[in-house]
Protein backbone atom coordinates (compact mmCIF):
# COMPACT_ATOMS: atom_id res chain seq x y z
CA UNK A 1 0.00 0.00 0.00
CA UNK A 2 1.08 3.25 -0.77
CA UNK A 3 -0.68 5.57 1.42
CA UNK A 4 0.93 7.84 3.89
CA UNK A 5 0.51 10.99 6.45
CA UNK A 6 2.30 13.93 4.74
CA UNK A 7 0.41 16.27 7.12
CA UNK A 8 -1.67 15.68 10.15
CA UNK A 9 -5.12 15.18 9.69
CA UNK A 10 -4.27 14.43 5.78
CA UNK A 11 -3.52 10.88 3.32
CA UNK A 12 -1.96 10.73 0.48
CA UNK A 13 -2.36 7.82 -1.87
CA UNK A 14 -0.90 7.27 -5.99
CA UNK A 15 -2.99 5.55 -7.88
CA UNK A 16 -1.96 4.40 -11.03
CA UNK A 17 -4.29 5.38 -14.10
CA UNK A 18 -4.29 3.83 -17.91
CA UNK A 19 -5.24 6.07 -21.25
CA UNK A 20 -4.01 9.39 -20.18
CA UNK A 21 -1.96 10.97 -22.80
CA UNK A 22 -1.92 14.97 -22.58
CA UNK A 23 -2.46 17.85 -20.32
CA UNK A 24 -6.34 17.86 -21.39
CA UNK A 25 -6.55 14.85 -19.79
CA UNK A 26 -4.46 14.93 -16.40
CA UNK A 27 -7.02 18.04 -16.25
CA UNK A 28 -10.36 15.59 -16.86
CA UNK A 29 -8.70 13.21 -14.37
CA UNK A 30 -8.10 15.63 -11.75
CA UNK A 31 -11.21 17.31 -11.79
CA UNK A 32 -13.46 14.15 -11.27
CA UNK A 33 -11.40 12.94 -8.54
CA UNK A 34 -11.30 16.58 -7.02
CA UNK A 35 -15.06 16.13 -6.35
CA UNK A 36 -14.82 13.59 -4.10
CA UNK A 37 -15.51 14.32 -0.57
CA UNK A 38 -12.48 15.11 1.70
CA UNK A 39 -9.86 15.75 -1.35
CA UNK A 40 -7.84 18.80 -1.22
CA UNK A 41 -5.17 17.94 -3.65
CA UNK A 42 -4.99 16.17 -6.89
CA UNK A 43 -2.11 16.19 -9.35
CA UNK A 44 -2.13 13.75 -12.55
CA UNK A 45 0.66 12.73 -14.65
CA UNK A 46 0.02 11.98 -18.19
CA UNK A 47 3.79 10.73 -18.69
CA UNK A 48 3.97 8.36 -16.00
CA UNK A 49 -0.18 7.45 -15.64
CA UNK A 50 -0.08 8.54 -12.28
CA UNK A 51 -2.42 10.42 -10.07
CA UNK A 52 -1.17 11.74 -6.28
CA UNK A 53 -4.20 12.51 -4.12
CA UNK A 54 -4.09 14.23 -1.23
CA UNK A 55 -7.38 13.83 1.70
CA UNK A 56 -8.49 14.45 4.90
CA UNK A 57 -8.95 10.23 5.26
CA UNK A 58 -8.49 7.20 3.22
CA UNK A 59 -10.33 7.38 0.01
CA UNK A 60 -12.32 3.90 -1.02
CA UNK A 61 -11.26 3.32 -4.17
CA UNK A 62 -14.33 2.04 -5.69
CA UNK A 63 -15.08 6.04 -5.54
CA UNK A 64 -11.92 6.91 -7.45
CA UNK A 65 -12.35 4.52 -9.60
CA UNK A 66 -15.92 5.48 -10.27
CA UNK A 67 -14.45 9.56 -10.72
CA UNK A 68 -11.59 8.06 -13.15
CA UNK A 69 -13.97 6.09 -15.60
CA UNK A 70 -16.40 9.27 -15.47
CA UNK A 71 -13.32 11.19 -16.61
CA UNK A 72 -12.87 7.92 -19.36
CA UNK A 73 -10.07 6.64 -18.44
CA UNK A 74 -9.11 2.98 -15.98
CA UNK A 75 -7.87 3.36 -12.75
CA UNK A 76 -5.67 0.07 -12.78
CA UNK A 77 -4.66 0.19 -8.51
CA UNK A 78 -2.64 1.70 -6.67
CA UNK A 79 1.08 2.64 -7.26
Amino acid sequence: MSAQTDTPGSVTAVYKVTGMSCGHCEGSVSSEISELPGVSSVKAVASTGEVTVVSATPLDEESVRAAVDEAGFELTGKA
